[in-house]
């Protein structure tokens, strides 16, 4: 990292920005979000391309229309991936990239979703006409759109959804669309082997170990030592001081080191592509759930996670509602199971919350990480002085505890 220590403090910081910005969005587009700072990513090109590679053996492609970082992919994790696209609507993306391929500059739709239904045939993936395959479809296409793959020359692509007669001019970004994939298809000869040498598992482009680590403390909240390689695992554990000074100085990041492991955080929430503590009611559900999760199951001896049910979480929830019954909605109360079901879900997508992997195992496991983020309840005097008396806009904050839970349970 030569080159980044010859700079002045306010280049370093602009480096950092946009070190920042390329990790939460690797194809950076001048029209696209955050795109007025690919200027400054191009002026400082030389420097990035060598932070991302020593750092993080990551590929940068920079042009002055685009930045295209070649981070890995999260392989077979199922937590990570764009919200509003499903396992169908993904596979719909990848027989969209297929069948732009070799298409040229422009396309109709009509003729995009029958060279998409093409393709999939070819692949032996069933896509017919009904309404949801149309959904899934209309939803890979309004992807590849906000990624600038694809620009809705005339008319657009989402009627699509609900008419199977919809039409539009479409316009191909090709240079763009050569840069979507993560993984080198020549290396790949099946799907399942596309997705390990995106993940960097495989392949010519195997990152380094210190490389692998420092890639896990970047994208993961949590990164467990029982969770590394034994490679890994030890190389963290040598080198943890330096690399939560290495985190912070060249990605704005905070490390916190405990026994089991690493946990990480961004305090500008820049990076943290779901928030945790949050605004909303699940997350606010989620953080008053912890206490008790912890403290009625007792942890494992070998990492220290505490086994947790369905029943467990289902408890402690239908707990919260009955200790605010004012609080809630009326959707809420009658359904509790949908609750449940959304704080299990962002538990286990921030990495507090794992399944269980053991052979007759269906529970859960909760990281002892979910110490960091218990609760500190208001109103609670300090030591030897007197706690000051709210002002109005203090008691209003506490009042409006829980009063986004409908909103969040329809998400």
């Amino acid at each position: 990292m030569d080159s980044f220590e010859l700079l002045g403090d306010i280049d370093a910081a602009n480096v950092v920005r946009c070190a920042r910005t390329l990790l939460r969005r690797p194809l950076l587009r001048a029209d696209g979000p955050d795109g007025e700072l690919l200027g400054m990513v191009y002026r400082h090109r030389g420097v990035l391309q060598e932070l991302f590679s020593t750092l993080l053996g990551y590929r940068l492609v920079i042009s002055r229309r685009y930045a295209r970082l070649y981070k890995s992919g999260p392989g077979r994790d199922a937590t990570r991936g764009v919200a509003a696209l499903s396992p169908r609507g993904y596979a719909c993306v990848a027989l969209t990239l297929a069948a732009l391929t070799g298409c040229g500059k422009q396309i109709l739709l009509s003729r995009l979703v029958a060279d998409v239904r093409s393709a999939a045939a070819e692949a032996g993936v069933a896509l017919g006409d009904d309404p949801a395959d149309r959904r899934s479809l209309a939803s890979a296409l309004r992807h590849l759109v906000s990624l600038g793959v694809l620009t809705e020359t005339e008319g657009a692509v989402a009627p699509l959804a609900n008419d199977a007669t919809a039409e539009a001019l479409i316009t191909v970004d090709t240079d763009l669309l050569g840069h979507l994939l993560g993984g080198p298809l020549s290396e790949a000869e099946d799907a399942g082997a596309l997705v390990d040498l995106s993940a960097g598992t495989s392949g010519s482009h195997v990152p380094t170990v210190e490389q692998a680590v420092r890639r896990r403390l970047v994208e993961d909240p949590v990164v467990h030592y029982a969770d590394l390689p034994a490679a890994q695992a030890t190389w963290l554990r040598r080198h943890r001081l330096r690399e939560t000074r290495t985190l912070e100085r060249y990605f704005g990041l905070v490390a916190e080191s405990r026994s089991e492991g690493i946990a990480t955080s961004d305090p500008q929430d820049y990076l943290n592509d779901t928030p945790f503590p949050g605004t909303s009611t699940v997350a606010r559900v989620a953080q008053l759930a912890l206490p008790e999760l912890l403290d009625t199951t007792e942890p494992r001896s070998t990492d220290r996670r505490h086994p947790v049910t369905w029943q467990d979480v289902t408890r402690v929830c239908t707990g919260l509602l009955e200790s605010y019954p004012s609080a809630w909605s009326r959707r809420a109360k009658e359904d509790p199971e949908s609750l449940t079901r959304a704080v299990v879900e962002l538990l286990h997508r921030v990495g507090v919350l794992v399944p269980d992997g053991q052979e007759g195992h269906s529970g859960w496991l909760l990281s002892p990480s979910a110490h960091r983020w218990l609760p500190i309840p208001d109103g609670e005097p300090d030591p030897a002085t007197e706690e000051p008396e709210p002002s109005p806009e203090q008691r209003a904050e506490t009042a409006d505890l829980f009063d986004h839970l409908e909103g969040a349970l329809r998400q």
